[in-house]
């Protein structure tokens, strides 16, 4: 059930709508969509019009659950810029079962298509000829966490959203729905391994540690750069000498070999040359006094890139971080951490609709974000800034940018 709007929405309090325009011309392929049944003309709310009201959600903070964005749908403002009329509770929780949310993909790519080409803020990036892609998952939540500790034992465990996340542009270019359940199918290396790409470096944390999974990156034309455990049998062929600039950034080690045991015929192994780059990493204290586990060892990485040196590949890896703050972004800013539909096809509507408004800030800036941008447009969709404020910032991003 959605949660109860408390506070009345105004037409004062929606902002960002003129920005909307972009993407909106786009959305008109969508009407048709859903419309197949009904002959005598009776629906009022068409595919266009629901994506453009899920875009007003995750751009006003004030809109918090499908009540308020049913109460936002009465205000004549956002009828007259969206061209939507008022809809139904009913209206909008029926339309999660009518539409097809597939349909979204086509439009993402096009946005991602218009974003101007980025060059890497570190130049030592810029050599690299493969695309540079973060992968992990992070989980929604359906029940409320009072809800779910009391039914821990339930199957229902939610739901984990796969991320692909562009590292020089700074912005999702997929994401994929699968139950929670941990389930073969739907677990993260299954769910790579289903949509391997060419010409990427596959960024990846100890999540994704399966040597079949190695053979499947290689096998489709791309590279990946993994966390794995340190002790994992590794046969050593060659030991490079360190330079100085891998020495500065704290690689300890720096080798090519296989990995696994050759006499084990358990598992898959690795059918190409593996190299396995030590890095120097500082423990610190978890909240609270305890360490975390495994803190004070030193971050392994294995990486089918032979001919990199190793203080890049330690730097690619380094920038993984980043997938990690476009997940606070995405759930504390954009207010994904609600779900307006607990419906597979709602919850997969509302990602294709979030990853369109990451997409949209891009365009907007006509610059990589960096957090400061996402705070300052949280700011300003929560009516702390103006626009003025927030055309400052976006000037200053990019002057910055171009020294």
């Amino acid at each position: 059930m959605a949660n109860q709007q408390t506070n009345s929405i105004e037409a004062c309090d929606i902002t960002g709508l003129k920005y909307l325009d972009r993407v909106l011309p786009l959305f008109k392929r969508l009407r048709p969509e859903g419309t197949e049944r009904d002959k005598a003309g009776n629906r009022q709310l068409f595919y266009d019009q629901y994506c453009a009201l899920q875009l007003l959600y995750l751009f006003n903070p004030i809109v918090t659950s499908l009540r308020g964005l049913q109460q936002a749908s009465e205000l004549k403002k956002v009828q007259r810029k969206l061209g939507c009329p008022r809809s139904s509770l009913g209206s909008l929780s029926e339309a999660v079962r009518v539409f097809d949310p597939e349909l979204l993909r086509e439009i993402v790519g096009e946005l991602i298509e218009k974003l101007p080409a980025q060059k890497p803020q570190d130049r030592r990036l810029q050599d690299l000829a493969q695309t540079l892609t973060a992968v992990d998952g992070t989980f929604l939540k359906t029940l409320p966490q009072i809800t779910q500790a009391c039914f821990s034992t339930r199957q229902d465990k939610g739901w984990q959203l796969h991320t692909h996340f562009e590292i020089l542009r700074g912005i999702p270019v997929r994401m994929d729905l699968t139950d929670a359940t941990g389930r073969k199918d739907g677990n993260e290396k299954s769910m790579l391994t289903n949509v391997l790409e060419k010409d990427r470096c596959y960024i990846l944390d100890r999540a994704y540690e399966k040597y079949a999974l190695f053979n499947a990156i290689v096998n489709a034309g791309s590279s990946y750069v993994c966390r794995i455990r340190g002790d994992h049998i590794f046969v050593e062929q060659e030991s490079r000498e360190l330079t100085a600039e891998a020495r500065a950034v704290g690689v300890l080690e720096d080798q090519v070999g296989h990995l696994g045991s050759p006499k084990s015929r358990r598992i898959e192994h690795p059918d190409h040359p593996v190299r396995r780059i030590t890095v120097k990493v500082t423990p610190h204290p978890q909240r609270g006094g305890r360490r975390r586990e495994g803190a004070g060892q030193d971050l392994v990485v294995a990486t089918s890139l032979l001919d990199v040196p190793a203080e890049i590949i330690a730097l690619i890896y380094q920038h993984r971080w980043q997938i990690e703050l476009f997940f606070r972004f995405l759930k504390h800013v954009l207010g994904c951490r609600h779900l307006l539909s607990q419906n597979p096809q709602g919850i997969q509507i509302q990602t294709y609709c979030a990853m369109i408004a990451c997409l949209l800030i891009s365009l907007i800036t006509g610059k990589k974000p960096t957090l400061r941008t996402y705070e300052m447009l949280c700011f300003y969709f929560s009516g702390l800034a103006d626009e003025d404020d927030l055309i400052n910032h976006i000037n200053r991003l990019q002057s910055h940018e171009t020294r």
